[in-house]
Order: structure tokens, then C-alpha cells, then sequence
């Protein structure tokens, strides 16, 4: 019969206290992630978008894309770490999505109101993540 090594207490509870420390980040960074990727893909369809208002097909497209954001945004996990701040991404993520659809419509008013609502929650999404701790990766 072999023995196994068998780890020593500290070696345990050091093993026990890295995954308990790491864990709430890997789904946390996870979740900041997506939500950067969210936010930086309605960002730059809607620069795009200002530059070529009048392409309607253009518009068609972004909004088809910015309807997908915000359902993927609505249906993602959460984690309880930055559940304070998940309300302003659906805000941003829908604002988008009206200002895309703004500009299906060709009212350029309402997709500039829409954008700059867009915008502002995007800040305010950061800020309260900053509060709880937390930033946005760079996703460019």
C-alpha cells in the first residue's frame, strides 16, 4: 500500500483562503467583461451611427445589434458584488437601443436626447462600479 502526501493544515486553509479571495473577482470580471464589451460595442455603432445618420440601412443594422445587447444585458448573471450598478447597463443599453431606433425612424432629435441618456447612465454605471470597487477593463 502507497501513501498519498497528505497536504498540512496551513497548506489547506492558505489553498482555502486564495480560492476564497479570487473567487468573488472571477465572477466579477467576468460580468465586467461582458458588461464592457456591452457598453464599448453601443458606443462605437452609435459614433459610427452620428457620423452616417442617414444610412438607413446602417441604422437598421445597429439597432437589430443594439436590441441584442440589451437582452443579453437583461438575461445575464449578476453578482451580488455589483448589483447596484447593473440597473444603469440596462439604462445605457436601452438608450442605445432608442437611439438606434431614432435613427431608423429619421429623427435625428430624438437620437441625440437618446444618446447623450446613453452616455450619462454609461458614466453613472462606471462611478457606482468605482464606489463598489470595481472598474471596467479596457476592451480596445
Amino acid at each position: 500500500m502507497t501513501r498519498r502526501p497528505r497536504l498540512s493544515r496551513r497548506a489547506a486553509l492558505a489553498a482555502f483562503a486564495a480560492v476564497s479571495v479570487t473567487a468573488p473577482w472571477a465572477f466579477a470580471g467576468s460580468y465586467l467583461n461582458r458588461a464592457a464589451i456591452l457598453l464599448e460595442s453601443g458606443d462605437n455603432e452609435a459614433k459610427l451611427l452620428s457620423r452616417r445618420f442617414f444610412d438607413k440601412e446602417l441604422a437598421r443594422v445597429t439597432h437589430r445589434l443594439a436590441l441584442a445587447r440589451a437582452e443579453a444585458a437583461r438575461d445575464m448573471e449578476v453578482p451580488e458584488e455589483v448589483t447596484l450598478a447593473h440597473p444603469h447597463l440596462l439604462l445605457a443599453l436601452e438608450s442605445y437601443e432608442r437611439s438606434s431606433d431614432a435613427a431608423v425612424r429619421n429623427n435625428h432629435e430624438e437620437f441625440l436626447v437618446a444618446l447623450s441618456r446613453a452616455r450619462e447612465e454609461s458614466r453613472i454605471f462606471v462611478a457606482v462600479l468605482k464606489q463598489s470597487g470595481w472598474s471596467l477593463p479596457n476592451v480596445s
